[in-house]
């Protein structure tokens, strides 16, 4: 394989990764304040992914004053927790 058609794909892989958080109806800081009203306390991480249905949602760690850790995921376009 090329360099060239290499440098093709993995830019094209890249894209795939960026553009659903760039098409979501909800963003990030969106999903921090929904997710931190299923779950109050610090937020660790947000990511943005697909699930299981081919739906863009956004991943958010949060912990909890007791400690524990919970993942609240938030869909992109409608904004409920799941």
């Amino acid at each position: 394989m090329t360099r060239l058609a290499r440098s093709s794909v993995a830019f094209f892989l890249a894209l795939g990764f960026l553009l659903p958080a760039a098409w979501a109806a909800v963003s990030r800081d969106e999903a921090v304040s929904l997710a931190q009203r299923t779950a109050p306390g610090r937020v660790l991480a947000v990511e943005h992914g697909i699930d299981l249905e081919n739906k863009v949602v956004w991943r958010v760690r949060v912990l909890s004053a007791a400690g524990e850790m919970r993942v609240v995921v938030i869909d992109a376009d409608t904004g409920k927790a799941r």
